[in-house]
């Protein structure tokens, strides 16, 4: 019976050009940084708190300060990012590492459950898988903002995001061992809805999707600043996954 294939919800030529995007907006150096910084910061405690010491790291994605944290004479690091046309829903050019991390890719991926093969078939036996992105439950101002904004014909603004529950199903439906899917939220304040805006591009969050609703008008951009306000504090929920093969 032939495998029917995942429907396209991301346009892989939006998401490279967000990504793209967002690597030189974070060469800035007052770019917006509290997703990575927090998603790096838990690893590194997770690592720790596993006591597991790396040799051989498979890392996906934006992660410098993981690199410089890991930088060790016993361990040897390969860095794979999706701004490079790496491509994580198909199978890795490279295998057997002890560690596998990714950080802040998978949210956009329209094959979650290949992709989540692909990094365990990176891994050796043993490996352990580290993966953390933004999911369900995140930025809900926002999205009431762009209800309010639509009105009754709403468009197709905000990504879809994976829950806690279908992320530990995927996990265990992938191969994964000991398979463990947690969130934590992150909360930020935001002076207006061209704030955030801002930030959710220079961090990789902005609408990749293959099929986008048309632009804001203008009263339609009055109506979702407006519903969004000013000091308007946003969730960030950050869905971390791990395993091992």
């Amino acid at each position: 019976m032939a495998q029917t294939a995942p429907p396209l919800i991301f346009s892989p030529a939006r998401r490279l050009a967000v990504r793209r995007r967002m690597l030189r907006a974070q060469g800035r150096p007052d770019a917006p940084r509290y997703l990575l910084h927090d998603m790096v910061e838990d690893v590194t405690e997770r690592l720790a708190f596993l006591r597991h010491e790396p040799r051989r790291v498979l890392a996906i994605g934006d992660l410098g300060e993981i690199g410089v944290g890991l930088a060790s004479p016993e361990c040897e690091v390969t860095g794979l990012d999706p701004a490079a046309v790496f491509d994580q829903e198909l199978p890795y050019p490279v295998a057997d590492f002890d560690t596998v991390i990714s950080l802040g890719t998978l949210h956009t991926a329209n094959d979650l459950p290949g992709a989540l093969i692909h990094l365990r078939q990176a891994a050796a036996p043993g490996g352990l898988l580290l993966a953390s992105f933004v999911a369900a439950g995140s930025l809900e101002t926002l999205r009431a903002a762009m209800l309010a904004a639509d009105g009754d014909r709403p468009a197709p603004r905000m990504h879809p995001m994976v829950d806690v529950r279908a992320a530990g199903q995927l996990l265990q439906r992938a191969g994964w061992r000991d398979p463990v899917a947690d969130v934590r939220s992150l909360q930020v304040r935001f002076s207006s809805l061209d704030n955030l805006v801002a930030d959710l591009r220079a961090q990789g969050l902005s609408n990749t999707l293959a099929r986008p609703g048309p632009a804001l008008s203008r009263q339609q951009l009055s109506v979702a600043k407006e519903q969004f306000g000013s000091g308007t504090t946003e969730t960030f929920e950050i869905l971390t996954l791990t395993g091992r093969r």
